[in-house]
Formats: C-alpha cells, structure tokens, sequence
C-alpha cells in the first residue's frame, strides 16, 4: 500500500519547527529517522494531514560532553553515530553496549535517539536504558522549553508526556557515579527481531561493598518502560552475591511484572526469561561495580 495523500514540510531551524509543530497541532507527524512512522503511514495505520520533516534542521544533530561529565545528544542524533562513538563508549557505556541489539544496521543508519524515544514503543530499548540511566529530556514547543525525567516521561502504551505543540530537543545523561555497575541482556526471536523480554540494569556500590542503588528497566513486558522496584529494593544495604541476585530476579519476575502473553511468547514464559535475564544482568553489573571500585 501507499500513504494516504498528505502535505509535506521541511523546516531548517528549530524555531521553525516548533512554529509548524504548534500551527498544524495533531493533524501532523513529525519525521525523524522515519523507521517506525513510514511503514505505519504505508499501511495507512497513520495518516497525518502534514508530515513536518526535521532531517534539515541541523541544531537538532549534535553529540558532546555536559558541563557535568555525562552526555549531550541531540534529538536527530543518528544511532549508528552513537553505536561508533568513543566518546559515548567512555561517558555511557550502557548506551553504547546498548546499540547493536536495536534491528539492523540499515535501520540504525536512518533511526535517530529522539525519534526512537518519543515514538515510545514498549519493545523498543532506548527509552528503558534512558530510564536506566536516569536520564533527562529537554522537550521544545513555542511557548519556551522543559526539561522531563526519562521516568516520569512514559505515561502509558506509546504515551509520552509530550504536549501536541512539542518535540524533544535534547537528551541529557548524567556521568555514571563511582562503583557502578551496568548490563543490557535481552532475548530475541532472531537478531534484529524486538525482544521477548530485554533489561537494561545499572548498580551502585558504597565503599564497603554494599548496593547502594539499583535500577532495573524491564523491556516488552509492559506499556512502556518497567521497573522492577521490589527487586530493587531487596539489593539495597546487602553485599551482593550468587543468592542474592537469585532472590531478587525472582522477586522481579513475581512481584514486579505481569507479562502479557501473544504470538510470540506465553505470560508464563515471558516470566521466566524476567528472572533469567534479571539473575544474570544483575551478576554482570556487580561484577563491572567491583571492577570499578
């Protein structure tokens, strides 16, 4: 099938953008890298009225260090140029560890990190690593800008706390604090396939050894982005060891998360890969917190 027939923009700076954001409201769609949004116009399961195209809007595409030590990536950022990126291997190695598991080389070349985000697909892996990671979005529209942490930006399925009127502008990434940990695990059909389940974990460790903070963002097993906070909270005070992560990705795949089942996978097998997965991110990123230390 073909789209149906809609009115096409191309804005060159960011002020234009937003003024064309706010004046076609929800009759348009916003073109990033195009991966998710053109197969769902081809189908006509989309049909904007006005495609605003912001690959020529050049403010949007940069790649630099926070004044903090982290990250500063923009919306247009192409995911292969993060997947390549020294500077992401060094300042957010769970960002860059991250990128090969997304589709295809062909897809990354073309998908953007801000496209990927707002889109907000409960499979996708960006917006549980950003969520992970504690990131933050600076989102963008005439009336000025906001910054939204990435946990309170997923509101429900490919809901964002996105206003009709705004685009993300920026994702910042705080520098990793010392004596942490992080693991991306996911299983999938095939490779390139969206995965079954997937977790994206960071961990941190006090100077006596003890887990200091846990973050655990569960993947395809929700609306969005899900947190494992009962698993969490049992690793907080203890010196991890073999048990102790048993004890907590079982509390995660049983206290924490309610798999849906479809043609893919069962709830009850969806569920056993939420404590496998969970056993073994949480042994790799103690593991990359003691080396750390």
């Amino acid at each position: 099938m073909k789209p149906a027939p809609f009115r096409y923009v191309a804005p060159t700076t960011i002020n234009d953008a937003v003024r064309q954001i706010a004046e076609f409201g929800y009759d348009a769609k916003i073109l990033a890298g195009g991966q998710s949004l053109i197969p769902t116009m081809n189908f006509r399961l989309a049909q904007p009225q006005v495609l605003i195209d912001l690959n020529g809007v050049g403010e949007l595409a940069f790649l630099e260090t926070s004044p903090a030590g982290g990250l500063r990536i923009g919306a247009m950022t192409r995911q292969r140029t993060i997947e390549r990126s020294a500077l992401v291997a060094k300042n957010a190695p769970l960002l860059h560890a991250t990128m090969p598991h997304i589709a295809h080389v062909q897809i990354r070349n073309r998908g953007t990190v801000g496209g990927s985000l707002a889109h907000a697909d409960p499979a996708a892996e960006l917006p549980a690593v950003m969520v992970a990671l504690a990131a933050r979005f600076k989102l963008r529209s005439v009336r000025g800008e906001r910054w939204v942490p990435a946990d309170q930006f997923y509101l429900d399925l490919f809901t964002t706390a996105l206003e009709p009127d705004e685009l993300i502008f920026e994702i910042e990434v705080p520098p990793p604090p010392p004596r942490t940990g992080w693991s991306i695990q996911e299983l999938a059909r095939r490779r390139g396939d969206y995965a079954l389940v997937g977790l994206a974990a960071t961990v941190q460790l006090d100077e006596t050894g003890r887990c200091s903070n846990a973050r655990l963002i569960y993947l395809s097993v929700g609306a969005g982005p899900t947190p494992a906070p009962a698993a969490a909270a049992m690793l907080l005070g203890k010196t991890p060891d073999a048990a102790l992560t048993l004890e907590a990705a079982r509390a995660a795949a049983h206290q924490d998360i309610e798999p849906m089942a479809d043609i893919h996978a069962t709830a009850a097998y969806r569920r056993q890969l939420v404590a496998v997965l969970g056993q073994r991110a949480l042994r790799e990123a103690f593991a990359r917190a003691k080396e750390s230390s």
